[in-house]
């Protein structure tokens, strides 16, 4: 971890701007643009201040960098982006993705995500990421010239490979379960949230009408008057506090997110394996149709229906010369099969060691940022009740007053 990026940079996304240009029809969209902050922390430490390094990106950008670093690294539970627009949201807040609150907590998001990158032993020292920090120019052009794409599994491929593994691996079906239970979990639990923060935000509002009574009623009142109106200020402040209240339960919303999108990131390394597992079990099985079919030219029995076995049969057999020269291709094609498979074996190998390496390091942070979340969430709710006692005794001692 003393390698890591993070260790080395300051990174930070500092603002986000509001833009208008053109995209790839040539028509005219609207769109934010993030500007990151890099600087070096090794002059820093020497009692020099190091000079910040800029550039803007689109979060267009951000999932071009994601999608490449998936690719990249198959075995690896990438970090996941915010949001590109609000989902489990309570009614009261908007869900325009140009809305500034929204911008305000997805710039916080992308600046995790670049954390998240930069502190991971193997991510941090991928070039491409250190370009997409420091260089703004031609970077799309770097990232599309390593041809990732061409890499990209097919999502047909992959429906094959779920429903079509004969000897599926029995810690990564659990794993798929399980990430599939935690999203479900997760979800469920922002539902809860956004419920409750709904019915919260009616409760305190309603508080105002206190505010409102008490100060109609101290306006006819010559001795209670000024215990009324106290209290009714009391109320009133209790009733506009709840808009910050909400605002900062989202931040703990999105902390939540971030793991529900994880629970992708995880079923995406499930399915690379899948995958590997789907190419083993066809170079097998291809490997063993060929040495069957060349014992077969070598002892003149056929042990299967076929075709061609049918066709000799009517129109005559092979001369010893056109049966020779088919064996020596099958055994050139069995040697290089054989080879084939060996070199999968050792790549499947290879990738459920780093595979698992990764995902208990990622079970890790998982414990400890969910728990820390939640801990975090249950101090501001005390908090928070603590405020409305408080609203109610300051009340009381108004009237008490009277």
């Amino acid at each position: 971890m003393e390698d890591c990026l993070s260790k080395k940079m300051e990174i930070t996304v500092s603002e986000a701007e509001k833009r208008t240009g053109r995209n790839a029809v040539n028509m005219q969209e609207t769109y934010t643009a993030y500007l990151i902050e890099t600087r070096a922390v090794e002059s820093q430490s020497e009692g020099q201040c190091a000079p910040v390094d800029s550039l803007w990106r689109r979060y267009s950008e951000f999932e071009l960098l994601r999608n490449y670093l998936s690719v990249t690294y198959p075995h690896i539970v990438v970090p996941p982006l915010p949001e590109k627009r609000a989902d489990f949201v309570w009614h009261k807040l908007s869900a325009d993705n140009m809305d500034p609150d929204f911008v305000e907590r997805r710039r916080i998001g992308l600046e995790n995500f670049l954390l998240r990158v930069a502190s991971h032993p193997v991510l941090c020292q991928d070039k491409i990421f250190y370009s997409f920090l420091t260089q703004e120019g031609g970077w799309k052009e770097m990232v599309n010239e390593t041809g990732f794409q061409l890499k990209a599994d097919s999502r047909l491929k992959a429906l094959n490979a779920t429903f079509r593994v004969k000897n599926p691996d029995k810690r990564f079906t659990e794993l798929k379960h399980y990430s599939d239970e935690l999203q479900s979990v997760i979800s469920h639990l922002l539902r809860v949230r956004a419920r409750v923060a709904d019915r919260l935000y009616g409760v305190y509002k309603v508080h105002g009408n206190y505010g409102r009574v008490f100060s109609e009623w101290s306006a006819i009142e010559k001795e209670m008057g000024d215990g009324l109106q106290s209290a009714g200020h009391h109320m009133d402040v209790y009733a506009a506090s709840i808009d910050d209240i909400l605002e900062e339960e989202e931040h703990y919303a999105d902390q939540l997110k971030e793991y529900l999108f994880y629970a992708e990131a995880l079923r995406a390394v499930c399915r690379k394996h899948e995958l590997m597992q789907y190419d083993l079990e066809m170079a097998a099985q291809d490997l063993t149709s060929k040495k069957q079919q060349c014992e077969e030219l070598a002892t003149g029995t056929v042990r299967t229906f076929s075709l061609k076995g049918m066709t000799s049969k009517l129109f005559g057999q092979e001369t010893p010369e056109q049966r020779e020269a088919k064996i020596k291709v099958l055994e050139e094609q069995i040697q290089e099969g054989e080879e084939q498979l060996k070199s999968k074996n050792l790549e499947g190998r290879d990738f459920v060691k780093s595979a698992w390496a990764d995902i208990e390091r990622f079970k890790e942070q998982k414990n400890h940022d969910l728990k820390e979340a939640l801990i975090s969430y249950a101090v501001m709710q005390i908090s928070m009740c603590k405020k409305g006692i408080q609203v109610w005794t300051n009340a009381k001692e108004c009237f008490s007053k009277m």
